[in-house]
C-alpha cells in the first residue's frame, strides 16, 4: 500500500505549472506555515517533505485536501480522500478546516489591508470624479464663450454682407431713377414737338380746303431724333465692384477669425506657469503669488546661488518642459521694454546671455517703447502688442509667439534641436527711471500639458497664420445666403 507521502507527491504531480504555484503560497496562509524562503524554489517532492515535516503525515493530507479545495481541483480532493479515508472524515467533518487562533488573526489583518485598500480606490475614484467634473464645468464655460465669440463674429460678417447688399441696392437703384429721369425728360419734349407738329397739321387741313390766297404755315422746330437714343444702364459694373469689395473684406475678417480660432487651438494646452524667486536678478522683484515681476531699480541683498541672474534682469519659471505641448500667456501693457520666451535650462546666469537658439534661448521682446525684435530681426506687428502668447510644441521642434489680442503670429522658431528641459523666460527690462516700472504678468491659465523632445538645427522666422480655406469669403458667403429669411 503506497505511504501517505507517495499519495500526496502523486497529487501534486496532476497539478498544472500555475496550480502548483497556487498551492504552494496559500500553504503559505497558516498560523504554521512552512517559511517562504523553504517553499520558493521547492519542487514536488521537496514540497511534499516539507509539509510532512511540519505537520506530520496526517495533518499534511488535511492540508493538503484543504488547499486543493480552494484551486478548485476537487478531482484530486476525491482521489487522495478515497486513498487516505481516514483523513478525509476529518476533512468533511471540518476538522481540518478549523483555523487556529493565529491564522483568524492572520485573515483579520488580512481583511482590514483589504478594506484599506478599498477605501483608497473608493477615494481615488472620488477624486477622478471631481477632475472630471471639474474639466466638464472647464468645458462648459469654454464651449458657451466660443460659441458667444463665434457667434459675434458671425454677427458682424452677416452684418457687412447686408451692408454691402443694403449700398448695392442703393447705388442700382439711384442709377435706374437716373436712367428715369433722363427718359422722362426726352419723353416730355417728343411729347411737346408731337402737340406742335399736330396743330401744324390742322393748319395744312384747312388751307386744303381755301382756294385762294394761299399762306403757307411756318414750320414747326423739332429736334434731330437720332439725339434721342437711349442707352440702357449697365449695372454689371456696380455690382461687380460691390462685390470685389466685399469679398475683400470678407477675406480679411475670415483670416481674423480663423487665426482666432487656431490661436484657441493653441490655449488648451495653457500651463500654470509661476515666477522661481531663486533665479530672478537683485533688482527684479516679484509678487508674493510668483505671476508679476517688475524691476525695483533697487539692488536686493539676496543669496548669489548659482542658479540666480547676477547681470541681466532676467527670471525663469519654476515649471520645466521637455515634451508635449504647452503655452503660456503674458502681459506687457504699458511697458517700454521686455522680453518673453522660453530657455534651456543650461543656459549661463553669470553674465550677459545673447537672444538666440545658438545659446538656448527663444525669445521676442520689445526696445525702445516700439520696435519689436526677435534674434537681432525687427517684427512687423500690425497691432499694438499688450500680451504675448507662446505655444511651444517640443517634439514637432516649434516656437510660436502671438499678439493674444489680435491673434496675430508675430513670430516663429521651427526645425529647433531640442535637447534639453525648457523653462519659461521673462525680463521686464530695467527700471528706466520709473517709465518702465510697470510689471510683467503672467495670465492665470487653467489645465495641464507636458511635452516631448526631437529634431536638429533651427531657425527663427516670422510667419503669419495661413487660411484653411482657399476661397474664405465664398464660404462667409455661402453661409449668408442660407441663412433664415
Amino acid at each position: 500500500m503506497p505511504t501517505a507521502k507517495e499519495d500526496l507527491w502523486k497529487t501534486l504531480e496532476n497539478l498544472t505549472g500555475e496550480q502548483f504555484k497556487k498551492f504552494k503560497w496559500l500553504l503559505q496562509d497558516d498560523g504554521n506555515a512552512i517559511p517562504v524562503s523553504r517553499l520558493e524554489k521547492a519542487d514536488r517532492t521537496d514540497t511534499v517533505d516539507l509539509m510532512v515535516q511540519k505537520y506530520g503525515e496526517a495533518k499534511a493530507v488535511r492540508r493538503s485536501l484543504q488547499v486543493l479545495e480552494k484551486i478548485g481541483r476537487n478531482d484530486l480532493v476525491q482521489r487522495l480522500s478515497n486513498t487516505r479515508p481516514a483523513q478525509r472524515g476529518e476533512f468533511e467533518n471540518g476538522l481540518a478546516a478549523v483555523p487556529s487562533q493565529c491564522e483568524s488573526e492572520r485573515q483579520k489583518s488580512r481583511l482590514k489591508e483589504m478594506k484599506s485598500e478599498t477605501r483608497l480606490k473608493i477615494k481615488e475614484r472620488k477624486m477622478k470624479i471631481c477632475e472630471i467634473q471639474r474639466s466638464a464645468e472647464l468645458s462648459r464655460k469654454s464651449a458657451e464663450r466660443q460659441i458667444a465669440e463665434s457667434q459675434q463674429t458671425f454677427k458682424v460678417l452677416i452684418r457687412s454682407v447686408e451692408e454691402s447688399l443694403s449700398h448695392l441696392t442703393k447705388a442700382v437703384e439711384e442709377k435706374q431713377q437716373t436712367f428715369q429721369t433722363q427718359a422722362e425728360q426726352l419723353i416730355r419734349k417728343l411729347e411737346e414737338e408731337i402737340s406742335g407738329l399736330t396743330k401744324s397739321e390742322e393748319d395744312l387741313d384747312r388751307l386744303l380746303l381755301t382756294d385762294t390766297n394761299l399762306q403757307f404755315p411756318q414750320d414747326v422746330k423739332t429736334s434731330d431724333l437720332t439725339e434721342f437714343s437711349v442707352h440702357q444702364p449697365s449695372y454689371g459694373e456696380t455690382v461687380m465692384a460691390s462685390v470685389d469689395k466685399l469679398k475683400e473684406m470678407l477675406d480679411g475678417e475670415m483670416k481674423r477669425f480663423l487665426s482666432k480660432a487656431k490661436l484657441i487651438r493653441m490655449q488648451q494646452f495653457a500651463v500654470d506657469v509661476t515666477l522661481d524667486p531663486d533665479t530672478a536678478h537683485p533688482n527684479l522683484v516679484l509678487s508674493p503669488d510668483g505671476k508679476q515681476v517688475h524691476c525695483g531699480g533697487v539692488k536686493q541683498n539676496l543669496p548669489d546661488n548659482p542658479e540666480r541672474f547676477d547681470t541681466a534682469a532676467n527670471v525663469l519659471g519654476r515649471q520645466s518642459f521637455s515634451s508635449g505641448r504647452v503655452y503660456f500667456e503674458v502681459e506687457v501693457r504699458g511697458k517700454t521694454a521686455w522680453d518673453v520666451g522660453v530657455v534651456y535650462g543650461s543656459i549661463g546666469r553669470k553674465g550677459s546671455i545673447s537672444s538666440s537658439s545658438a545659446s538656448g534661448l527663444w525669445a521676442v521682446g520689445l526696445r525702445s517703447g516700439d520696435t519689436i525684435k526677435a534674434a537681432g530681426l525687427n517684427l512687423d506687428v500690425k497691432t499694438p502688442l499688450n500680451k504675448v502668447g507662446v505655444f511651444v510644441d517640443y517634439k514637432v521642434g516649434s516656437i510660436i509667439f502671438y499678439n493674444v489680442e489680435s491673434a496675430e503670429q508675430i513670430h516663429r522658431c521651427s526645425d529647433c534641436s531640442f535637447t534639453e528641459k525648457l523653462y519659461p523666460f521673462f525680463s521686464p527690462g530695467v527700471y528706466h527711471g520709473g517709465l518702465n516700472a510697470k510689471p510683467l504678468v503672467i495670465s492665470q491659465t487653467t489645465g495641464t500639458q507636458t511635452v516631448r523632445p526631437m529634431r536638429k538645427n533651427c531657425f527663427c522666422s516670422s510667419s503669419h497664420t495661413s487660411s484653411i480655406f482657399t476661397s474664405p469669403s465664398a464660404f462667409l458667403y455661402s453661409i449668408w445666403k442660407s441663412r433664415p429669411l
